[in-house]
């Protein structure tokens, strides 16, 4: 599992560690009941703490994306279809939300965004 972490990003460690085996799910690279690195082995990878990797796990698990059996570690948990696809939406609108205001903040009418929006989506 590749896992990059930027100190230089204003997002914390842990949430970089979330999005990033988020996305791993998402692409099909990590798999059902796939077993995550143990906390020590990523924190000793990433060179971070090992709370940090902690609290990523656990956040992942809270949001029904792994599942931990003590003493044996942390699976992907059974893939949620829907689940998956509501973080992708909401990704997606953030991504459109953002340029619609830059869009707006060019001076660009909302009409001539919504005729760049359907240009695009007639590919």
């Amino acid at each position: 599992m590749n896992i990059i972490i930027n100190g230089s990003l204003m997002v914390p460690i842990y949430e970089q560690i979330v999005d990033q085996i988020k996305a791993l799910i998402r692409s099909g690279e990590l798999q059902e009941n796939d077993n995550l690195p143990s906390v020590r082995a990523l924190s000793k990878e990433l060179k971070i703490s090992a709370l940090t990797v902690k609290k990523a796990y656990d956040a992942l698990e809270s949001e029904g994306f792994t599942v931990t059996v003590h003493g044996k570690g942390t699976y992907v948990a059974a893939t949620n279809k829907e689940l998956l696809l509501e973080e992708q939406k909401k990704e997606l609108e953030t991504d459109l939300e953002l340029a619609i205001l830059k869009g707006r903040r060019y001076g660009i009418s909302d009409e001539d965004i919504r005729n760049l929006f359907e240009l695009i989506l007639e590919g």
